[in-house]
């Protein structure tokens, strides 16, 4: 019998506890959830991609079937590379649609054998983005309030980062 996997691609930089939802809903959905860490050379990064693969480790490591790889290029040609046929997008607020729609429709046209399930953020992460969390990072030094953005691993080291 094949394996039913999903992708979810993202800069994870660094990840969020709206990524991590996502991730938590999408798991039991597929045999298989690949997490898509997506590096860009042309993007400044908080942090490196083996960085973002190790937090991203410690933050799915309860869910048996995710998998974390990097990859470089169109999301796309990763999904066939894992041989998955879903991909995974999470839409925050409703200004999101657009621009994943737009995404959706040229996935297609570049395999049109690849969908995309859309998952709405739980309204308590719909405002969450990795900027958002940076900002408030530069911001307070309170640590509680970062919680309700990132999953406590992450704090600690994204402070490190952001003190560089």
């Amino acid at each position: 019998m094949p394996t039913r996997t999903a992708v979810y691609t993202g800069s994870f930089d660094p990840v969020t506890l709206g990524h991590l939802h996502i991730i938590e809903r999408s798991a039991p959905l597929f045999d298989r959830l690949v997490i898509g860490i997506g590096i860009n050379s042309e993007k400044k990064s908080l942090f490196d991609p083996h960085q973002r693969v190790d937090l991203m480790r410690q933050v799915t490591g309860k869910l048996g079937n995710v998998h974390i790889e990097t990859f470089e290029g169109l999301a796309v040609d990763f999904v066939r590379s894992v041989d998955a046929h879903v991909m995974i997008r999470g839409i925050r607020p409703l200004t999101d649609i657009a621009g994943e729609f737009t995404m959706m429709m040229a996935n297609h046209q570049l395999d049109p054998g690849i969908e995309t399930l859309f998952l709405m953020a739980a309204d308590r992460f719909a405002h969450v983005s990795s900027s958002l969390l940076k900002q408030i990072a530069a911001l307070s030094d309170d640590d509680e309030q970062l919680a309700k953005f990132v999953p406590r691993e992450i704090i600690a080291p994204l402070r490190q980062r952001m003190q560089r």
